[in-house]
């Protein structure tokens, strides 16, 4: 006889195990499933070259919901978030602009290229700091549809409109300017000098497939300003171990409540009797059955390809076509035999140091990012991108063998769809753009390279099943937030199909290593419990 289970969670990512964690934790009897030899998703560290564990996808924390890491017990089972303080953004010219905890060693270097735009800055913070905190609300309720006359749904809007009320004039300005504006547009309006408005406008691309000057990444700024690590606000981290660490110790946690973890069991569709979710099958031809099933995977897989599209609304069905999931992204990772010099800051660790224990931000300027952009407009990977890296091994020792190093690079662009051939046939030609395009900053790069892997958003798609390898689930624009993500009326992790609800990233409040898809899902199957 097949058993029976309270809930099966599709999908081993953060926020599936998150998702599995509050389930468990409120008695229920748990399946998680993973198609993968390991959990995490796009949250993993793996050993792909002997002794160098590898942040192979997503690399770093900040979004991470402290609620969650209490509720869960996280560091209990073993997390260990460690600062990541600094941002350098080298020039060819041999120049750079620095920026870490120290406030002072900030204001300076920002003074280098413009006095007025080191008084700004601490406006500009300060500013953010309360937006971020104002629209932080949201990322813990379930958002209310305003265009039903649902009680509960009319109450929420009611709570929604006193909390933005208490804004005073200014800061509702200043909201509405970051929902709408392009994030070149927004710091223009603050800053002068283009090393500042390059590096702060890079937050604001990071995942999108847009450029600095398209609107809407004004948002994408702002949600990447809500970070927050143990009560500290805007603030980024390592995790120890790797992302990979995150999802284990959600794993465990979840364990420890009492769910079941299978890996290598890839769902290929959910089992409906008469409208209502009864169970799943794998791939294998296994079934299990539950009284409820969730699905963490993105909204295309969700809709169009775990169910059949012809038991759901029509409305929904055109929607979720139509949710823009275009890839954008690529990740470079590579074992090194020893630390990258950095032209600009020569000299290694520990006589210099500090810069390479922190982010390093190859986004010169605005008109460097857009250039990179206009590339992946039209088809192709960008030959000189923005790439966003990390040197793990200084922030974690154990990420790899004494004297050696990883390096960790988020690329952009690399679109899913190219205009010419194919990513099989591109990938390493995008490597050497990459390469090359660190190696103008990195005179000694080349020569200290063991090993490197090369991903495409092809490549994300086929290893952990995000589709066109979109690290958001989905678009973070205008039209994809709060009660339309990922659809107008289907925002509240639930579909038309009973017992079948959402708890991924392409859910309210969006991607990035958050977890709040997860909770809030999971808080809501309770209540239909």
């Amino acid at each position: 006889m097949a058993q029976k289970y309270d809930a099966i969670i599709i999908g081993g990512g953060h926020n599936g195990l998150i998702a599995a964690g509050y389930l468990a934790r409120a008695g229920k009897r748990v399946l998680v499933l993973e198609r993968r030899y390991l959990v995490g998703g796009a949250s993993v560290t793996e050993e792909i070259y002997p002794g160098f564990k590898y942040t192979v996808f997503s690399y770093v924390v900040s979004l991470l919901r402290p609620e969650i890491v209490r509720d869960l017990q996280l560091a209990k089972h073993g997390l260990t978030v460690l600062p990541l303080e600094s941002t350098l953004t080298p020039m060819l010219d041999g120049n750079y602009l620095y920026r870490d905890g120290d406030h002072f060693c900030t204001m300076r270097n920002i003074a280098r290229f413009s006095q007025r735009d080191a008084d700004a800055y601490d406006d500009y913070s300060r500013s953010m700091y309360f937006m971020a905190k104002a629209v932080k609300y949201m990322l813990g309720i379930i958002p209310p549809d305003p265009t039903t006359y649902n009680p509960r749904d009319l109450l929420g809007l009611v709570d929604m409109a006193r909390h933005f009320l208490d804004l005073d004039e200014e800061k509702l300005f200043m909201l509405a300017k970051l929902m709408t504006m392009s994030a070149a547009d927004f710091l223009d309006q603050w800053f002068e000098s283009e090393p500042l408005k390059g590096t702060l406008s890079a937050s604001g691309i990071i995942g999108t497939y847009l450029g600095p000057r398209s609107p809407g990444t004004a948002y994408v700024l702002l949600h990447h300003y809500m970070g927050e690590i143990d009560g500290a606000f805007r603030a980024w981290g390592f995790a120890k171990g790797g992302t990979g660490g995150i999802a284990n110790a959600i794993a465990r946690s979840a364990q420890s409540f009492g769910a079941e973890i299978r890996c290598n069991a890839p769902v290929s569709q959910v089992i409906v009797k008469n409208g209502r979710a009864t169970g799943v099958a794998l791939e294998n031809g296994d079934e299990f059955y539950a009284d409820v099933v969730a699905s963490s995977l993105d909204p295309k897989l969700t809709f169009l390809e775990l169910v059949d599209p012809a038991q759901l609304p029509s409305d929904l069905v055109d929607s979720i076509r139509r949710f823009n999931i275009r890839g954008s992204s690529g990740k470079v990772n590579l074992a090194l035999d020893a630390l990258p010099d950095i032209a600009c800051l020569p000299g290694r660790l520990p006589r210099a140091g500090r810069h390479l224990a922190g982010a390093i931000s190859i986004s010169p300027s605005i008109d460097y990012l857009e250039r990179a952009y206009d590339d992946a407009k039209y088809g192709a990977f960008s030959q000189r991108p923005f790439v966003d890296m990390i040197i793990p091994s200084v922030i974690d020792p154990d990420m790899a063998p004494p004297g050696k190093h990883v390096m960790s690079c988020f690329v952009q662009y690399a679109p899913y769809e190219l205009r010419e051939d194919t990513w099989d046939a591109k990938r390493e030609a995008f490597g050497d753009a990459v390469i090359d395009t660190l190696a103008q900053y990195i005179p000694n790069l080349k020569e200290i390279i063991l090993h490197r892997q090369v991903l495409t958003p092809l490549d994300i798609e086929r290893t952990i099943g995000i589709s066109q390898g979109n690290i958001f689930h989905g678009e973070l624009s205008l039209s994809q937030l709060f009660f339309l993500r990922p659809a107008a009326g289907y925002a509240k992790y639930r579909t038309p199909i009973h017992n079948y609800y959402q708890c991924g990233s392409g859910t309210h409040p969006g991607g990035g290593i958050m977890g709040a898809s997860g909770k809030l899902a999971a808080l809501e199957i309770l209540k239909d419990f």
